[in-house]
């Protein structure tokens, strides 16, 4: 069990993948401070954990995930990222212009007290197993398809896009970048290895291509859909 500096935020971070952040509230400058005072050695890094219910997000519905209380306002997602500060831009405000590497996941088991303004996690770093390589590589081939016919679906073009053929990097790329809900996100991230995420991303992205067909299929604007149908 370790402890790690929390950011709750209304996203997902996934292991690889880059997040800018704008860092204005006090808390958080504090938190920032801490990191740039650490030993040269050692990682400045934090948590990243998406927030179920307070603060930054309004209610959102309840997920399979497991939920973590934070003080009655804030409730938790079990499964973040830890996000290491690459670039640090200290304005003369006292706010930060960050940019942040998602590194490893882990899982949140509770809130430790101390005196710090910013919320502190007990955690526990989850493995990344390996599976199959000819099983992954399969699973990939098929997100890899899966993806393409998504993008295309998206913007109405042709035009393919370079992507990894590392399946577990192409799982995280896959997951941050397709347009889904944060609780699918949050889903995809809690999945225990490469090959469950991949085949959950297949679902997804099949899902989500089918969806963008039947739209474009409706015989109407979409801002006469999103107008309420009188009862007279």
């Amino acid at each position: 069990m370790e402890l790690l500096p929390l950011f709750p935020l209304g996203t997902v971070l996934f292991p690889g993948l880059v997040l800018p952040l704008h860092v204005f509230e006090p808390r958080y400058r504090t938190l920032i401070q801490h990191l740039t005072e650490l030993p040269a050695n050692l990682p400045r890094e934090f948590g990243v954990i998406a927030i179920r219910r307070g603060w930054e997000v309004g209610r959102q519905s309840e997920a399979a995930d497991a939920t973590i209380t934070a003080g009655e306002s804030l409730s938790l997602y079990e499964i973040g990222c830890a996000a290491e500060i690459r670039q640090i831009t200290e304005l003369p405000d006292g706010r930060f212009d960050l940019m942040t590497l998602g590194r490893r996941r882990f899982r949140l088991v509770g809130v430790a007290r101390n005196d710090a303004p910013y919320l502190t996690g007990e955690v526990e770093w989850l493995p990344e197993p390996k599976g199959d390589p000819d099983r992954e590589g399969e699973l990939a081939a098929g997100v890899l398809s899966a993806y393409q016919d998504y993008l295309r679906a998206v913007r109405a073009d042709e035009d393919g896009e370079q992507l990894p053929d590392d399946p577990t990097v192409l799982s995280h790329l896959v997951a941050a970048t397709a347009s889904l809900t944060l609780e699918d996100r949050q889903s995809l991230l809690a999945e225990p290895d490469t090959q469950s995420r991949l085949k959950s991303e297949r679902a997804l992205l099949r899902r989500e291509t089918a969806l963008l067909g039947q739209i474009r299929a409706v015989p109407v604007s979409l801002g006469d859909l999103a107008v309420p149908s009188s009862p007279n």
